[in-house]
């Protein structure tokens, strides 16, 4: 992506609109004091190509059920039938469903108007139940025609007025900003002012605050978007874990300040979008959700892929609660053993970084004397070999990895993930410095839920690392890890990790 401009006419033309923003937003500045406590507005628990995913699955099975009621009030049975007769009814619902995909009916963008979508959704399976009507008619299927004209104008009624409830319910949850995404935006320039601005209409993100080093040439607030800070007030943030984009605002001219800026912040587990003033930009034209989903804008992270999430997300309660339940018994055991054995709780609830930075805790069964520095990563000290503070059936119950069986409940609870990389506790350091030191990379790693196992430990980093080099060894695989990711991919770490940890005896865990 190129950072400089070519035609001297146009170049002019934006210094000059970006003067007059530039005063704009710097006459609007208020006596809002900063509030460096803003607590992100409450969201929808999934993002929106989800969303779209969910009603696209709703639609195709919506479409099957409408054909079987449908037909048992017109007396058709559709099962008794021959082939030539249920074959149309069968295809109806699938090939109407497969026009609207086409049609783009399912794209919910956020500035579309309603009557535009419908028009899109009557393209679309209008189309597709053309084509049924007329391939039956041709090759004489379906049996009565006037049966089966029936029920594709049922389907198409019913499809145009489902469709008018999903606007209205995406339009409602986005004006109430349920359904946006936290974003902090860098940069207090005229395209910050336009999304901004722009923004408190259609509500499409949670803007919670611009930061800006030049705090000198900034007002406190922007369109009554709070400037909380400088970018070393960003890093620091204690609401930093709760944003989900960081969109960095700069103008083409600034090349350094950009390169500065990248470097700093590609550091960071959240995704970085990077938005500039060149030629064919139009702040006032372009969407603020089409800044968001567009791939190329993304300088740090990638775009979500929603229906890897969902399958992953499905996967984990499935395997999860089925292995709470098979283990059960065996955890009652556990639990009574450790009561036996020392004094203190049952159970290790430490604080651990998760998703995004997260601060989560993490369950697992004592097996040390009880700490409670440690479950507050106030004071972490990893363990060592012949370790006093290890109980007698902690040492077994580490040998054995059945002091992580209770991060079951993470899985389930959704801090956690069955594969990912291994969640570290708050403050733990290797060799006296704190281990997001040591790695450039190492923020990358919380992009992921963390995991119950992960590619990591069947590759033999388990348990404490005490060099720098385990440290970057660790990362490396869980980077690894995430470029390869993919159902069948944590299949074969799920079926590898027994093995692997039972064999091995020497690592210290």
């Amino acid at each position: 992506m190129s950072l400089d401009t070519t035609d001297p006419d146009k170049s002019a033309k934006r210094d000059n609109y970006h003067v007059a923003k530039l005063r704009q937003f710097r006459n609007s500045e208020t006596n809002t004091s900063k509030n460096s406590s803003l607590k992100p507005s409450k969201r929808f628990p999934i993002d929106r190509s989800g969303l779209r995913f969910i009603l696209r699955s709703v639609d195709f099975v919506f479409g099957l059920a409408l054909i079987i009621i449908s037909s048992k009030l017109l007396n058709l049975d559709l099962l008794n039938q021959t082939l030539r007769t249920s074959l149309p009814y069968i295809a109806a619902p699938i090939i109407a469903f497969l026009g609207m995909r086409i049609g783009g009916a399912y794209r919910f963008t956020f500035n579309e108007h309603p009557l535009m979508h419908l028009c899109r959704v009557l393209w679309g399976a209008g189309l597709g139940l053309g084509v049924v009507l007329a391939l039956s008619w041709f090759f004489k299927l379906g049996g009565e025609p006037r049966n089966l004209f029936e029920i594709c104008a049922i389907v198409l009624l019913a499809y145009i007025g489902l469709h008018a409830h999903y606007m209205a319910m995406i339009r409602s949850l986005t004006r109430s900003g349920a359904l946006a995404d936290n974003v902090v935006v860098i940069g207090a320039t005229p395209a910050a002012y336009d999304l901004i601005e722009r923004n408190q209409e259609k509500r499409e993100m949670n803007i919670l605050g611009v930061f800006e080093d030049r705090l000198d040439r900034t007002p406190s607030t922007i369109s009554n978007v709070p400037v909380l800070g400088k970018i070393d007030d960003l890093l620091k943030w204690d609401k930093l874990p709760e944003v989900d984009r960081i969109i960095l605002t700069v103008t083409s001219t600034a090349q350094d300040r950009v390169r500065t800026l990248i470097d700093r912040l590609r550091l960071l587990p959240q995704e970085v979008i990077l938005v500039l003033d060149l030629d064919g930009f139009s702040p006032e034209k372009t969407s603020i959700a089409d800044i968001i989903d567009m791939p190329a804008a993304y300088v740090s992270g990638a775009p979500k892929d929603a229906r890897r999430a969902a399958v992953k997300r499905c996967s984990d309660i499935g395997v999860a609660l089925s292995m709470l339940i098979l283990f059960f018994p065996f955890m009652l055991i556990i639990a009574a053993l450790i009561k036996l054995d020392s004094k203190g709780p049952i159970f290790f609830r430490q604080k651990r970084h998760g998703f995004n930075n997260q601060i989560i805790r993490v369950w697992k069964f004592r097996t040390m004397r009880p700490d409670s520095a440690a479950e507050e990563g106030i004071k972490v000290v990893q363990t060592v070999s012949n370790d006093e503070r290890v109980t007698r059936i902690g040492n077994f119950l580490r040998r054995t990895s059945l002091d992580e069986l209770p991060q079951l409940i993470n899985i389930l609870t959704g801090d956690m993930s069955l594969v990912g990389p291994r969640p570290h506790a708050v403050g733990m350091t290797t060799e006296e410095v704190e281990v997001h030191n040591i790695v450039a990379e190492y923020a990358h790693r919380h992009r992921m839920k963390p995991g119950l196992t992960g590619w990591a430990q069947i590759n033999g980093s388990r348990g404490p690392v005490h060099t720098a080099e385990l440290v970057k060894e660790r990362v490396r695989l869980d980077m690894e890890y995430m470029e390869k990711a993919s159902f069948w991919f944590d299949l074969y770490v799920i079926l590898m990790t027994a093995p692997c940890l039972l064999g091995d005896t020497k690592t210290m865990r």
